[in-house]
């Protein structure tokens, strides 16, 4: 068996960009804390999301299950974002539960801080992180259909879920004719570790680059999302791909980007945040809000085949 903890002995890690601190917050008990979230004279949130009515609309969460006061804190967020931008799914970057994994742990870490979410009917798609247990693809609210890797699809957007602590050669032939056989004018792969990231910590998976990025680039596919790193980071288009880190819903590894990358195109490692994400025809939209509701990164980017050229607005 081929695995990445094999291959990444042969590799080494990369690049990045620090960003001032914006402070922190006292401790307490995680919902009774849960909207503490704003400090005096933040902005409110301004929208850059076209919100079409026929749009495919979701959320990006990573490393979120802790559990604590910051996950809750990022939650309610999250809730109050779902009012003015009703997605109706969310993808899940792996490290979904920290620690144990009872039936509680599901309750606290997930089912507790999302409850409003899924009372509306959103639907969460879970990847594998390296702190996951392999039986979190049985439980039901996190559709994995007892599958370690999988697809789905949402209109002309065809998500590819991956395992990418354990990148068997199985998987690499089933990622190679999933790619292939997809007719979706958006294909989104999405897994637990960075191919590319400018964190200190643990920097560019560049086994990964080896075994998966040339089916990427082959076969067309647009954006890519990964968590690991506990922070956000949009990188600079990679041989045409879109990368981003959002590793931050739960933990945060402050201070953790690189001076002077290569690669950042727009990190933020000061607090915790999430990403909001609409597909309007050959656009997608982003949006990445910090736990106190401050818009940190935000802009549109096109299909590769459209124009393989990023525009945005980020604010700091």
């Amino acid at each position: 068996m081929v695995t990445r903890t094999l291959l990444s002995a042969l590799f080494a890690a990369s690049l990045a960009v620090a960003l001032p601190d914006h402070g922190t917050w006292a401790a307490g008990d995680p919902a009774a804390q849960a909207t503490q979230t704003r400090p005096a004279g933040a902005a409110a949130v301004q929208s850059i999301l076209p919100n079409d009515k026929s749009s495919v609309k979701f959320l990006v969460i990573g490393d979120s299950g802790t559990g604590g006061r910051e996950q809750y804190q990022v939650a309610a967020q999250i809730v109050e974002a779902h009012k003015r931008f009703p997605f109706d799914f969310a993808i899940m970057l792996g490290d979904n539960l920290y620690g144990t994994e009872g039936p509680s742990a599901y309750v606290k870490k997930f089912e507790r801080p999302y409850e409003p979410l899924l009372q509306a009917g959103v639907k969460f798609y879970a990847s594998l992180g390296n702190h996951d247990e392999p039986a979190q693809r049985f439980y039901k609210p996190f559709n994995m259909d007892g599958k370690r890797y999988y697809t789905f699809r949402r209109d002309d957007v065809e998500f590819f879920v991956l395992d990418s602590t354990y990148m068997t050669p199985q998987q690499i032939d089933w990622l190679k004719d999933e790619l292939e056989k997809s007719d979706a004018k958006w294909k989104i792969p999405y897994m637990h570790h960075p191919i590319y990231s400018s964190g200190e910590r643990h920097g560019s998976e560049l086994d990964l680059q080896v075994l998966v990025e040339p089916l990427f680039e082959k076969n067309g596919v647009d954006v890519v999302f990964a968590g690991h790193e506990h922070f956000y980071e949009r990188l600079k288009p990679q041989k045409g791909i879109f990368y981003f880190t959002q590793g931050g819903a739960a933990k945060l590894r402050r201070g953790n980007l690189r001076d002077n990358s290569g690669l950042t195109a727009k990190g933020f490692d000061t607090d915790r945040s999430f990403t909001l994400v609409e597909i309007v025809k050959d656009q997608m939209f982003f949006e990445t809000i910090s736990r106190t509701g401050q818009v940190v990164d935000t802009g549109a980017l096109p299909r590769r085949e459209v124009a393989p050229v990023i525009r945005g607005v980020s604010t700091n």
